[in-house]
Order: C-alpha cells, then sequence, then structure tokens
C-alpha cells in the first residue's frame, strides 16, 4: 500500500534530493552560537546540492516555544535568518519552508503520517535517554512531527548538530523511520561540529544566561567591545580561549588577523594562520589584553553588519522579540 504523507516535492514547495538542516526551536534572544552552527550544517555538503531550511513553527507552538505567539514564533525565524544572510549563507540553492505552510498543502496526510509515527514507535523511544515525563508532552508530539516533516522532505541528506541529546534522539527516530519505508530515497545523516562561541564557562547551569555567556545576533555593536572584555582569556591557554575562536570563526576564511601593540610591546604583528597566533599566544609573546582588544575590534565589525541587515529587514520583529521577554517574565519565565 501506498504510504500517506505530506509529499512538499511533489506540492513544489522544495526541490528533489535536498539537503535538510532544522533550525533550532524558537527563543528570545538567537545567538551568534545558533547561527554558525546552522551555517556549518548547511556548509556540510557542496555548492552544487541544494539546501532547505526547515523552520517548525506549527512544533514550536506546540512546545509552547515563546508561549506559543505566532507572531513571536515568526519574528524569531526572520531574525536569525537575516542573521544567517549577513553572516554568509549562501545565497544560492536555499529554500526556507515554513512548517505550518508546507502542512496546509495536505493536512490530511501530513497527520495520518504523524498518527503512524507514533503507532511505528514505542514512547520510551521517542523520549529517549534524557527526557523526563514532566518535560511535557508537547516534546514528543513534536518528535514525532520532525519523522512526518523528513518524511515529507525524502532528503537525500540531514545535518544536526553534535553533542545534542534532542538532535541525537531525532536523529535516530528519522533514521529508523525512513529505513522502514518501501523505496524510500537513500539519506545520509551528518553530525556536525561547531566551534564553541561562548564567552565564559559556567559551572553552575543554574547560572548560565544567553547574554552573558554568548553575543546575541541583535546585540548593538557597544557590546563588541564590552563583552570581550569581560570574555576568559587565561594567559597560555589556547584549550578554550574564546577571543582566539570567534575572531577566526567569523572573519572570512584566511583574512589576516593584525594585533596592534605598542611598539615597546613589539609593535603590530599580522598572523595569517590561527596556529601562528595560538603559538604566540601560548607561548606569552602575544599578551591576553593586546589579543581581547582586537578581537572586540573584530565583534564591533561582525555585530555592525548584522545590526545594519535587521534594523533594514526585521526593525518590527526585533521590537516583537523584545516585547516577548517582558511576556515571559511576567509568565513566571515559562517559553
Amino acid at each position: 500500500a501506498a504510504v500517506r504523507k505530506l509529499d512538499l516535492v511533489a506540492r513544489g514547495m522544495i526541490p528533489a534530493g535536498a539537503h535538510v538542516v532544522f533550525l533550532p526551536p524558537p527563543c528570545t534572544n538567537p545567538t551568534l552560537q545558533d547561527a554558525v552552527a546552522i551555517l556549518h550544517r548547511v556548509n556540510a555538503v557542496g555548492g552544487d546540492v541544494p539546501v532547505v531550511l526547515f523552520c517548525a513553527d506549527w512544533s514550536a507552538k506546540v512546545c509552547n516555544c515563546l508561549l506559543a505567539d505566532v507572531k513571536a514564533i515568526k519574528a524569531y525565524y526572520s531574525v536569525l535568518l537575516c542573521g544567517l544572510r549577513r553572516l554568509g549563507l549562501r545565497k544560492d540553492g536555499v529554500t526556507v519552508v515554513m512548517q505550518s505552510e508546507g502542512i496546509l498543502k495536505d493536512a490530511s496526510n501530513y497527520w495520518i503520517s504523524v498518527i503512524n509515527v507514533g503507532r511505528f514507535f514505542q514512547l520510551n523511544k521517542v523520549m529517549g535517554d534524557t527526557m523526563k515525563d514532566a518535560d511535557g508532552v508537547g516534546i514528543v508530539i513534536a518528535r514525532l512531527m520532525i519523522v512526518a516533516d523528513a518524511l515529507a522532505m525524502s532528503p537525500s541528506s540531514v545535518a544536526f548538530p553534535s553533542g545534542d541529546d534532542c538532535a541525537t534522539v531525532e536523529m535516530s527516530l528519522i533514521k529508523e523511520f525512513l529505513a522502514s519505508i518501501p523505496n524510500q530515497p537513500s539519506c545520509d545523516f551528518l553530525t556536525v561540529d561547531t566551534p564553541d562561541l561562548s564567552l565564559i564557562q559556567r559551572d553552575n547551569e543554574a547560572h548560565k544566561t544567553e547574554q552573558d555567556e554568548y553575543y546575541l545576533v541583535d546585540d548593538p555593536k557597544v557590546h563588541g567591545k564590552s563583552k570581550m572584555k569581560k570574555a576568559f582569556c587565561e594567559p597560555s591557554n589556547i584549550s578554550y580561549n574564546p577571543p582566539i575562536t570567534l575572531s577566526t570563526t567569523l572573519l572570512p576564511k584566511n583574512t589576516p588577523i593584525t594585533i596592534s601593540r605598542k611598539p615597546e610591546n613589539g609593535g603590530d604583528v599580522t598572523y595569517t594562520s590561527r596556529n601562528d597566533l595560538e603559538r604566540d599566544f601560548e607561548s606569552g609573546a602575544l599578551h591576553p589584553g593586546d589579543l581581547k582588544a582586537t578581537a572586540g575590534a573584530i565583534m564591533v565589525k561582525v555585530l555592525e553588519g548584522l545590526n545594519s541587515g535587521l534594523k533594514e529587514e526585521c526593525g518590527n520583529e526585533m521590537k516583537t522579540l523584545k516585547a516577548m521577554v517582558k511576556k515571559i517574565k511576567k509568565s513566571g519565565g515559562k517559553k
């Protein structure tokens, strides 16, 4: 019997054989970490492979992201996508799909496919090892939906972030379910590493905040220097060095980095490779203060470009997300 499913290729919404990247669940503060991780997953395949960026807006409602506010959820995706474009998302061969728009093309077959996914798996398989009963049924439903979403796209490959428990469960579910479908096109499942772009590392999870720990996509440019001043930068430590990682990750590939120094400190020095930069820092030839000053200036330029794009394209959407911050606080902090 034919498999009941939504077919986004047949509906003309996406090209056949696409590489799929699922965007993260909406929040009030999309970070540069989020954006760079997405770009790494997009670039995990060659430039000739069509890419689908999938925005699971109805799954976000099911999970009560941003208080299930439709306007805020759309605002999040608009801000994040604008940030991706400003950070170098390839211009050709990328299709953005809103889950809600796809479902409405053939809602009956889509929801039947979700039900079939639910029948296929035991609940403990969908929950995985880390989800707790108290986490809410919305997460379970969203995991069934992401399998149905993947089925609807018949992708040639799907990229997930490495080291993410939720992504690991989702990838396992999609992989197992697609393998059970007769004549289903083969699909490669990729786990992609991303540099750690945090500014500081906190031992206590309760003390972590995105505002302190990461640059945000909508940070004002003045935060380029102010946040960098607070960044961890232990002398000779290159195993965790936010100024080096941020500078070498966010500058275009092979861009030289010039450190401005006083003549008595050795004068200006230009590095053409990360290895050379790390070598001098580890040896003590490069002082943390000089490194952080240059890294801060680099981040000011990065944020300047992001600010310009967001003001042009997403002024109202940024206001919507800022208003949502207040609503979440009034609701007791629940997203």
